[in-house]
């Protein structure tokens, strides 16, 4: 059959308007079963283990990851593997949250007596308040659905967003019990432009001093711009005798320099350096080094706590490092 465009906008919008009324009808019918789901959840010693078969196991796996990401520690294990070894991964510090639309899946109930017998806490989330994982939960948390988007009402896609909707619930939930912030998020995701932004300090970043423009109030400008060429960041700290910032040199005061009659081999760089100037210091987060740079100077001299110069941080570095 020929694909019509019209056609598949309008089934499009149906899946997505069936799927966020769904979505929309849980968040009426949760109440204090939810609350006990994140009280069991909340009080775990030890890990969240979340279980569940086929596309419920795939809704599984991400919730373990969304869990683990925002302060609960959490990890899925299949239920098919659970049987033949891997149940000894749960302990009885932990938490199960087992997934199953239809409330009797048989992978899930053969795991149910060793459950029960370390006295685990179990919430599951079934389409079935009347299954028998369900009965044999401490909470049920209730995913039905009137129908699946699927137009033969089969394949699970309207259960599978309720789903995963209700465990980011869930994990949203226990993170804002939990008192979690950005950089716990951060310290998590190390790889990732928040975790670069919350987590790179500045002294990660910089150039070390032997790689940093430096030169004294009263070498000739010629010689600051041969230091400037060969340490390539376009500027030049000024120190004094100390190491201690007193000045920056830069491309772009050489442009204004050059505007009036300047002898760079006669005038001394603290005749036209800057100053004051701008530093930052290395335990800085390199995020605050950019909100000082952006859009006004592309390098920052790196100081100690005394301003005495120890490196420099360059626009390109934060580039390269993500942090832009």
């Amino acid at each position: 059959m020929k694909l019509d465009k019209h056609q598949l906008l309008a089934l499009a919008r149906e899946v997505l308007q069936t799927e966020a009324q769904a979505v929309a009808d849980v968040a009426e019918r949760i109440g204090d079963e939810f609350n006990r789901a994140c009280e069991l959840l909340y009080a775990c010693r030890g890990r969240v283990v979340v279980t569940g078969m086929g596309k419920s196991g795939h809704i599984g796996g991400k919730a373990a990851a969304t869990l683990a990401s925002t302060g609960t520690p959490a990890f899925f294990v299949h239920p098919g593997e659970a049987s033949h070894g891997d149940l000894g991964m749960i302990t009885e510090e932990d938490v199960v949250v087992a997934i199953s639309n239809s409330g009797e899946t048989d992978e899930i109930l053969t795991i149910l007596p060793l459950i029960k017998r370390l006295r685990i806490p179990l919430v599951t989330l079934t389409g079935n308040p009347q299954s028998r994982l369900a009965r044999q939960a401490d909470v049920n948390l209730d995913i039905s659905v009137e129908q699946e988007a699927c137009p033969l009402n089969l394949a699970p896609t309207t259960s599978t967003t309720v789903t995963l909707a209700l465990c980011d619930a869930l994990a949203v939930s226990l993170l804002k019990g939990r008192g979690f912030t950005a950089e716990d998020f951060a310290r998590s995701h190390p790889g990732g432009k928040l975790g670069r932004r919350l987590l790179l300090r500045v002294g990660d970043l910089m150039h070390p001093l032997e790689r940093t423009p430096k030169v004294s109030a009263d070498v000739m400008l010629v010689e600051a711009l041969e230091e400037m060429s060969a340490k390539g960041l376009g500027f030049t700290t000024v120190i004094d005798s100390h190491g201690k910032l007193i000045g920056v040199y830069t491309d772009g005061d050489l442009r204004r320099t050059l505007d009036h009659p300047v002898d760079v081999r006669s005038t001394a760089i603290g005749e036209v350096m800057t100053t004051p100037c701008e530093s930052i210091v290395a335990d800085k987060l390199a995020v605050e080094a950019l909100n000082q740079m952006e859009g006004r100077i592309l390098a920052l001299p790196v100081v100690d706590g005394d301003g005495v110069v120890i490196g420099a941080l360059h626009m390109h570095d934060l580039l390269r490092a993500g942090v832009v």
